[in-house]
């Protein structure tokens, strides 16, 4: 049911509502463990990397999906934390409006471009065809992607974040069930892991819509609802429009450094492709807490209670720092064996790279974790162009890694570019956030001043 993160002590109110964020992205990223997991083990290595090849890819498009359902979310949590319900209402049927309308685009566009972009990015030609046929088919189902992530943005707005885990869950064990019957069963190529994904993300879009309608009163819509609201059509795009080019900016800098590292050669792209996977999963208690705040910013600033929005942030920076050094923690001195573990690779080259690839980026998980931290927070509040523009210090970093460090330090230079990027990203994003919490404070005194005046002439 529906959350109030206005009231009660912030820090508490987060890390309950970050847990279960943190187990659907887990299995979230299970999905794409155990498509690895299947592929190498029934379709070998090379199979491995050709699904790994389309990484930069898939995100350049999927994760302009997911920021626009993410910061279609962002009005609705404004709504709800301003005890709006009607306004919860509009922006929710708003959002479904230009949610119908992105993925229209983003599937023609995508489909057809997808061979292009696999050639420009330079795949291994012993990839480039197993690549295709498993990329087409995750871009055919963007509807499913977009469906399942913008209802799930709207139950967290409303303070939900475990009902989208149960569902998560449930699809999730349809994922590997489905995983072995294409594969190991009917004998399908990497594209039965690409159905998989998409017919289970499907499954997850449907049980959210049924449950929205059946549990959640705030969400039973009048006819009058439905009717366009250009200001609020308008408010939507000001939000997502920056959160999902932020994405896309960001992949490209992703689409310039799987191009350097496919000149590498085929063993380098599986080193990244497993080292990246696990890598994803360790991220993903940060992520977690990045989506929190973005709910929590939301509704407190709707709420106007700017000291608690201010303390969220603060208390939440030292929780950050803390699961970036634990992540490492774990996965310096253990990481290899559970890459050798979960995907049977035996090439020693290729688990010597994957391993270094692990490190490098978990030792500086820290900075990773600021970085979602403070983007999160601009965006609850509103404020998307700076995160976009971050996104933009992001790629020219890559760039600048990809131009000066792939080509002498090699899979080192590939390493690096990661750490590099969150750098880059988070100088605008700290000191944005830091402007920001000032401006909130001056809002506080100004309120206080008025408060006090009131008072004042009543007194007299």
């Amino acid at each position: 049911m529906t959350k109030d993160l206005t009231k009660g002590k912030p820090i508490r109110l987060i890390l309950s509502f970050t847990l279960p964020l943190i187990g659907g992205n887990l299995f979230q990223q299970l999905y794409n463990m155990v498509d690895m997991m299947v592929v190498s083990r029934f379709l070998g290595e090379d199979a491995l990397g050709a699904v790994g090849a389309t990484g930069s890819v898939g995100f350049l498009i999927i994760g302009f999906a997911l920021g626009l359902t993410g910061g279609f979310s962002v009005l609705v949590a404004q709504r709800f934390g301003a005890g709006d319900e009607r306004g919860v209402r509009k922006a929710t049927a708003q959002s479904v409006y230009l949610a119908l309308g992105f993925t229209a685009v983003l599937t023609a566009v995508s489909m057809a471009s997808a061979k292009q972009l696999l050639i420009f990015m330079n795949t291994p030609p012993a990839f480039i065809e197993r690549s295709y046929h498993y990329v087409i088919i995750i871009f055919g189902g963007i509807g499913a992607t977009m469906a399942y992530n913008l209802l799930a943005g709207i139950l967290r707005a409303l303070g939900d974040s475990k009902t989208p885990l149960y569902f998560l869950i449930l699809s999730s064990v349809l994922n590997v069930v489905l995983d072995v019957v294409f594969i190991a069963c009917f004998h399908m190529d990497v594209e039965g892991a690409a159905w998989a994904t998409v017919i289970s993300q499907g499954l997850s879009a449907v049980l959210c819509v049924v449950y929205m309608a059946r549990r959640y009163p705030i969400l039973r819509f009048q006819k009058s609802d439905w009717l366009p609201e250009r200001w609020m059509l308008r408010q939507h795009l000001y939000i997502a429009l920056p959160m999902a080019l932020q994405f896309s900016i960001t992949a490209v800098g992703g689409i310039l450094v799987q191009g350097a590292l496919n000149k590498l050669g085929p063993q380098a792209v599986t080193a990244f492709t497993a080292g990246n996977k696990l890598e994803q999963v360790f991220q993903q208690p940060l992520v977690s807490l990045g989506v929190a705040m973005a709910t929590y910013c939301g509704q407190n600033l709707g709420a106007k209670q700017y000291d608690r929005l201010r303390e969220g942030v603060r208390k939440t920076t030292f929780l950050s720092i803390g699961m970036g050094l634990f992540s490492f923690a774990i996965a310096a001195p253990f990481g290899r064996v559970i890459l050798e573990a979960l995907l049977s690779i035996q090439n020693e080259e290729i688990l010597s790279q994957a391993h270094l690839l692990l490190c490098v980026s978990l030792s500086c998980h820290w900075l990773l974790g600021l970085l979602f931290l403070h983007r999160n927070a601009l965006q609850g509040v509103g404020k998307s162009f700076v995160p976009m523009m971050a996104g933009v210090c992001e790629l020219l970093m890559r760039v600048l890694a990809t131009i000066f460090l792939i080509g002498p330090l090699g899979f080192l230079g590939v390493c690096l570019a990661g750490p590099l990027a969150w750098m880059g990203a988070e100088i605008p994003l700290f000191s944005m956030w830091v402007y920001t919490a000032r401006r909130f404070g001056l809002k506080k005194e100004a309120a206080k001043g008025q408060t006090e005046t009131f008072a004042g002439e009543a007194e007299k």
